[in-house]
């Protein structure tokens, strides 16, 4: 998990610290779903607010992310504002939204989403022989499902779709979530992925 024993995030406290160290005050407040009409009066207080919950992580733990979503859209026609805002957070974790900027000068152009087997296992095999990947199976940021994975043999391509992995090539892959390390095929993982 992202978050230690106290429900915050273990960022957020840095994020804090550096708003204060700037003159700033900032307090930590958590959302608790039982409590949301509170938690909303009290934002009502603050000159913005910085949101620090995962979208999925509401709902897991029995709350409603709809809800908490329209209560932040309502501090924001309070012209208090809100980042990101659940509109921004919904469109940043869709797993094609790093595709949207892949050919703006913070992109990078082997940025690719893939929706069907076939075009994740021809892409997947073109850009892994290229460089190493970042692979984000499911939406949301908590890293659970976004794989870090490199060739095991260290060799790679001088430019997209010069090669492409074969089935048995082997793959180095750790997951964020939890930075546990895999060793696994091409062909094993695109399976394990479709």
């Amino acid at each position: 998990s992202d978050k230690s024993s106290n429900g915050h995030r273990y960022d957020s406290i840095a994020f804090a610290n550096g708003m204060i160290k700037m003159g700033m005050s900032c307090q930590l407040i958590h959302y608790v779903h039982d409590e949301h009409d509170k938690f909303f009066k009290v934002c009502q207080r603050f000159d913005f607010i910085i949101v620090r919950c995962n979208p999925g992580q509401i709902k897991a733990d029995g709350g409603d992310q709809g809800a908490f979503d329209n209560g932040m859209r309502g501090i924001r026609k309070l012209g208090i504002q809100v980042w990101p805002s659940p509109d921004v957070m919904e469109f940043m974790g869709a797993k094609d939204a790093l595709c949207k900027v892949a050919h703006l000068n913070i992109g990078l152009p082997d940025t690719l989403a893939y929706y069907s087997t076939e075009e994740f296992s021809a892409g997947f095999k073109k850009t892994m022989a290229f460089q190493p990947r970042v692979l984000k199976q499911n939406r949301g940021s908590s890293g659970e499902g976004i794989w870090i994975i490199k060739l095991k043999s260290g060799n790679y391509c001088s430019e997209v779709g010069a090669e492409t992995c074969n089935d048995d090539d082997v793959l180095d892959m750790v997951e964020a979530n939890d930075n546990h390390a895999e060793t696994h095929t091409v062909a094993e993982f695109v399976e394990f992925c479709v």
